[in-house]
């Protein structure tokens, strides 16, 4: 047989449903689930504000006991890259690496950072300040201090508490970073956080000075090991000239200048130079000479123009020439043998010797001149012959003398660049400039950093909220109780055909008598939801029992027994709790004879059967209580009985004792139909109850599933907001019975 979920059929069914109609959006699901923790968060409403009220008196009491801190704060401006003292080129910052992209500039800022907040500043600042041993800055800092405790142990801790109220601060973008120091003194607050930031600035440049003095020693090395190279280059240098007969004349400068042309670099090459150029000077005057001596020699002497260029040629002539003059003068009056005339003539035969005279002299010089130059000529070339071969053997040795040359140029210059590195370095040692700037000293903060009493609050709510959150989830996972209809759901796992509301004991009868009371409308819903639980309606016999007694199966099976013989049909109830009956007592009627009895063949089945006029139904009492209820219940009798009471009736309802700790309800529920399962609001545990449907189903027994009853709609419409229906349903039913 299969069961299905109740379907309400009433007003008050309609406000008892428990569970929505499921819908396929996400949007639903979501509301449901928000819906839920709604849910939750209201019934544990109390216990939440208790937990959030205790943590903000907790923040309070802390906030007035805690003495009162100061924070002090130093602002630095960190830059890429120390500003240089001297020139670039006289390379003193090439050290300093240059911060180009911005991941090394980030790189570059976070080691900074790293620095501030390193053990190195925390010792100097120590150190500085005299802090180790100082009872003032312990008692600032809440350090206890121990007498018994070691030198190196008090200097540790002083430094860790230097550390752990220390702090350090870049924000992004940014070049300007914070020191911060917080102690209850204000005073030694501000102190710290200067000492902090000097500190820090010394130990950069202590480093840059430990690099420059490290870069002077090895440069101070490297520079002896290129002097003593450039000594053994040079004396290897003189000692192969020596050898070789080669006496050079060197000139760095001028061999360096490629416009400067061939300089002779050796004595011999000098002197071929110089000879060749005075070679050169002796052909040029040989053929200038030769030259004159060939117009001298040829034709006329006295048209050359070595002869009428000489002074002496040039007055004779001109003397002649008068003297010629006269003699025309004087022939022209007086006859060739006329003593004027004669005298005159005699004059310039005279003239024409001397003419002739220094005319031959000059040529004889030129001659002179002639042979003196292709003399020299000839000597000179003779000279730069010889010159010139020593010159080449000179040259053959010159190979290696050249190759020692440029190794003792090297080491030179190599020496002078060291040296000059060297100097540059011994100068700008100690003045680097910093890249580190004090922007904003720390001054005395007037108001306190801490305890502040709404940061201290918000603290203490967010406990709250969060241990009450908890809390709620612990208590929520723990509780395994079933409170409301979904509990029968969702932790039993077993449809629900009914909610029972709480009623007052002594008005019960009346309720179930009164068909507009809440308890009928329950039962009459809970009947409805029978008449669904099987494929012909209500199950031709059905077992009302529960987990543990005393949760109101007895009540809940005379309730379903009068709800169904309403219908019209024939009911007959059957009271099976043979350990402690109770269906004689509700209804009003004595025990003497009962189901014992027919199972012990004392009477007939229709004998113990009697008759209710006032609620229109069968019923069979317990009868007297037998020794051994299992061995009755569990015989073949019983079996025969409910048969026969099918027989007789269309609906068989027994009361069944609990199954916990008995036998009988899980032997029972196989005999007949379905199982009806009876739990008591907020009583019923999940364990308990899974054990005995456990054991119901062991014995193959059906289920049709659960009851909930004594369920308190005010209490649960207090805790729950979902069931405001059923608060508001139960006014109104008051409100019009009176």
């Amino acid at each position: 047989m299969s069961s299905t979920q109740s379907y309400p059929l009433t007003e008050f069914q309609a406000a008892m449903a428990t569970q929505p109609v499921a819908d396929s959006g996400a949007e639903d699901k979501d509301g449901a689930d928000l819906q839920k923790l709604i849910v939750v968060v209201v019934g544990y409403a109390r216990l939440i504000a208790a937990i959030i009220a205790l943590s903000l008196v907790v923040a309070l009491f802390v906030t007035l006991l805690t003495t009162p801190r100061y924070t002090a704060e130093t602002t630095l401006q960190i830059n890429n890259q120390t500003a240089q003292v001297l020139s670039k080129n006289s390379g003193v910052d090439e050290n300093e690496a240059t911060i180009s992209s911005a991941a090394d500039t980030d790189r570059f800022l976070q080691t900074q950072m790293d620095i501030i907040d390193s053990r190195a500043i925390a010792e100097r600042v120590a150190q500085r300040l005299n802090l180790v041993g100082n009872a003032h800055f312990y008692q600032s800092v809440g350090y206890r201090e121990d007498s018994d405790i070691s030198k190196e142990k008090l200097y540790d801790d002083t430094i860790k508490a230097l550390l752990k109220r220390h702090k350090s601060n870049l924000p992004r973008n940014s070049r300007l970073a914070t020191i911060s120091f917080t102690a209850t003194d204000p005073v030694l607050a501000a102190k710290i956080a200067n000492t902090w930031a000097d500190e820090f600035i010394k130990a950069n440049l202590q480093r840059r000075f430990d690099s420059s003095a490290y870069a002077r020693e090895f440069v101070a090395g490297q520079l002896n090991d290129a002097r003593v190279k450039l000594e053994k280059s040079e004396r290897d240098l003189n000692n192969y000239a020596r050898a070789a007969g080669l006496i050079k004349t060197r000139d760095q400068s001028a061999q360096s200048d490629t416009n400067a042309g061939m300089v002779p670099n050796s004595v011999t090459t000098a002197s071929l130079l110089q000879l060749n150029i005075a070679a050169n000077t002796a052909e040029q005057q040989r053929i200038a000479a030769e030259q004159r001596w060939n117009a001298v020699s040829r034709g006329n002497l006295l048209n050359a123009p070595e002869v009428l260029a000489n002074p002496a040629i040039t007055e004779l002539l001109s003397q002649r020439a008068q003297i010629d003059g006269q003699l025309q003068s004087e022939k022209a009056r007086h006859l060739d043998d006329y003593p004027s005339v004669q005298k005159l003539q005699a004059q310039s035969a005279a003239i024409d010797k001397q003419i002739t005279s220094v005319a031959t002299s000059i040529r004889n010089a030129v001659k002179q001149q002639y042979d003196a130059a292709i003399d020299a000529e000839r000597k000179l070339k003779d000279q730069v012959g010889s010159l010139k071969n020593s010159s080449l053997a000179e040259q053959d040795r010159m190979v290696q003398y050249n190759l020692l040359a440029r190794d003792a140029d090297t080491n030179r210059s190599m020496y002078d660049s060291l040296l000059q590195r060297f100097k540059e370095l011994t100068a700008a040692a100690g003045i680097s400039a910093s890249n580190i700037a004090i922007i904003d000293r720390a001054d005395p903060p007037i108001k306190p950093s801490a305890p502040l009493i709404l940061v201290n609050m918000a603290i203490g709510l967010a406990v709250g909220l969060l241990l009450s959150a908890i809390t709620v989830a612990v208590r929520h996972q723990l509780d395994d109780a079933v409170h409301i209809p979904e509990d029968i759901v969702n932790k039993i796992g077993i449809p629900l055909l009914g909610v029972i509301p709480l009623a007052n004991c002594e008005l019960l009868q009346d309720m179930l008598a009164d068909p507009k009371s809440l308890v009928s409308e329950g039962y009459s819903a809970l009947r409805s939801s029978l008449q669904f639980s099987t494929q012909h309606g209500i199950p031709k016999s059905m077992a009302v029992t529960s987990s543990q007694p005393a949760e109101g199966k007895s009540t809940t099976a005379l309730a379903i027994a009068q709800s169904i013989s309403r219908l019209g049909l024939k009911v007959v109830l059957v009271d099976v709790d043979l350990r402690r009956p109770s269906q004689h007592g509700l209804l009003g009627v004595d025990n003497l004879m009962g189901l014992t009895n027919a199972l012990t063949l004392q009477n007939s089945l229709p004998e113990v059967i009697r008759q209710s006029e006032t609620l229109g139904l069968s019923y069979i009492t317990s009868g007297p209580l037998p020794p051994s209820p299992s061995d009755l219940l569990s015989s073949e009798r019983m079996h025969q009985l409910i048969l026969e009471l099918e027989g007789m009736f269309e609906v068989v309802v027994l009361d069944c004792p609990p199954v916990m700790g008995f036998a009988d309800a899980p032997h029972l529920g196989h005999l007949v139909e379905g199982t009806v399962f009876v739990i008591q609001s907020d009583r019923g545990r999940r364990g308990s109850l899974k054990s005995s449907l456990a054991r119901l189903r062991a014995a193959r027994g059906n289920v049709l599933g659960g009851v909930l009853t004594m369920f308190d709609v005010q209490k649960a419409a207090n805790r729950y907001t979902d069931y405001y229906g059923y608060e508001y349903y139960r006014n109104t039913y008051y409100t019009d019975q009176k």
